[in-house]
């Protein structure tokens, strides 16, 4: 190819079509014989080397009554069904233009994203006499139990300068991880290219998180798909953990207008807890990450720990630490930071999301212990970190790969993130309260092991786990 000064115009053009661009082309033979396919073939083929221009996004308002988001505080919300209405609204704004479809291998109503089938059926051209379920020609929702296809059709289509979502399973999503990495090479060149034109970024939505995969097991338990996301050029990537419905909901609608990128949301499919309005969604989103003064305890002075929490279940289970850490030590000055977009810890010259290192002393203080709740794997979070003053005062818990067919309580146990862990970990940074601290600790060991022998005998999470509530 002509160096980028060059532009596409030079002798590369006139080399064999088999080493050039138009080899790329579909072939046109046999559409050419039937005139409806021929219109469908020139309507999808690149007007030119430079790549198709890419269509503006439908920007689709929340307000609507299919997609209103939710305005209570702490209350639970299911989070893919506020997502899925959402999404069934840009399936119908995009109708007519039909530029919008959503690749998911075989996994759509598992991940209560099925709503927009009501919008769209699944796309299948030849006819069905049997069974058949929301199956069309014309649908734009593509279902196959391949991820290999389902992220090659995805490249594609946001190649000829369209739009696209891939909701999956996060255990599954590393099946794609080579094609991943080609593509994340595709982008980086691209970008370097002046007169290659952007295209739509690519973004993957795991909603049926490791952290319940109860009834599936170990196998199902595996966020690795952030290790290798974090190992690409950072100007291609994006690594975002909503908290609840409303982040969801503020996250998707910026990434599917984002160009360039590889974008990777997490999120469970359960209903959970609803912890932001819209507007402080909207403002934590832009932050990327912001301390939540309503549930810290430190009342405006320095804090002598802070409680860090990335992912939904991580944030559920440090609030549900901190609210031990305030009945047992009311005094204790804790604050507590919430971090949506993964990347703003990492130093502003390793990622162009990461926060100024005044905004990081701001949220993270210099010398002040912070205990990190984490979605997936540790490594990731010092990873970012690197970089950063302090490092070291990062203690960082996550999935360490201790994982079988349990319940969700009994599953954080065994990877010390639990509530009661957290708790414990959190008294042994608090300072000049050995006394009162050690006691404590035991007490908190001594009931996480109480419960998960009830658990061994019931198989269920018991209801001071499942039915707890943040108290203000």
């Amino acid at each position: 190819m002509a160096p980028a000064d060059h532009g596409p115009r030079g002798c590369w053009l006139d080399r064999t079509r088999s080493s050039s661009w138009p080899s790329h082309w579909p072939t046109t033979v046999r559409a050419a014989r039937r005139p409806e396919r021929a219109a469908r073939a020139a309507a999808w083929k690149r007007p030119s080397p430079n790549g198709p221009a890419r269509r503006p996004s439908q920007r689709t308002p929340f307000g609507s009554r299919r997609s209103r988001p939710t305005t209570s505080m702490f209350v639970i919300c299911p989070r893919p069904r506020a997502t899925g209405c959402w999404l069934t609204e840009v399936m119908r704004r995009t109708e007519e233009r039909r530029d919008f479809r959503i690749v998911s291998p075989d996994e759509l109503a598992s991940n209560k994203l099925d709503g927009v089938l009501g919008a769209s059926g699944r796309a299948y051209a030849w006819p069905v006499d049997e069974y058949a379920e929301d199956l069309s020609s014309g649908g734009r929702v593509m279902e196959v139990l391949s991820e290999h296809n389902c992220q090659g059709w995805l490249q594609g289509y946001l190649q000829t300068g369209r739009h696209g979502l891939f909701p999956t399973y996060e255990a599954f999503a590393s099946v794609v991880d080579s094609m991943l990495n080609q593509y994340a090479k595709w982008l980086k060149m691209s970008q370097e290219v002046r007169w290659r034109t952007p295209v739509s970024s690519l973004t993957y939505l795991l909603t049926s998180e490791g952290w319940r995969q109860e009834h599936n097991g170990y196998s199902h338990q595996g966020p690795g798909f952030i290790n290798n996301l974090l190992t690409k050029k950072s100007t291609v990537t994006g690594v975002y953990l909503p908290p609840d419905a409303n982040t969801l909901l503020v996250t998707m609608e910026r990434l599917l207008a984002d160009t360039g990128r590889i974008n990777l949301v997490v999120s469970g499919k359960h209903p959970a807890a609803q912890w932001l309005d819209l507007d402080a969604a909207r403002r934590h989103c832009e932050a990327g990450a912001s301390t939540w003064h309503w549930a810290s305890t430190n009342g405006g002075e320095e804090p002598e720990l802070i409680l860090a929490c990335a992912g939904s279940i991580p944030t559920v289970e440090t609030l549900a630490a901190l609210d031990l850490l305030r009945r047992d030590v009311p005094d204790a000055r804790i604050r507590v930071v919430n971090i949506v977009d993964l990347c703003t810890i990492a130093p502003p010259d390793r990622h162009p999301h990461g926060m100024s290192d005044a905004e990081f002393r701001t949220l993270f203080g210099t010398d002040t212990p912070v205990l990190f709740d984490f979605h997936g794997y540790p490594s990731a979070v010092h990873q970012l970190l690197h970089g950063r003053p302090g490092p070291g005062r990062f203690h960082v818990r996550g999935y360490v790969e201790e994982g079988t067919t349990t319940t969700p309580y009994d599953l954080l146990a065994s990877n010390g993130v639990s509530r009661h862990d957290l708790a414990i970990a959190a008294l042994g940074h608090l300072r000049g309260r050995a006394t009162v601290t050690g006691d404590l600790a035991a007490a908190h060991a001594h009931h996480r092991d109480r419960l998960r022998e009830e658990i061994r005998r019931t198989g269920t999470d018991p209801a001071e786990i499942t039915e707890w509530k943040w108290q203000r």
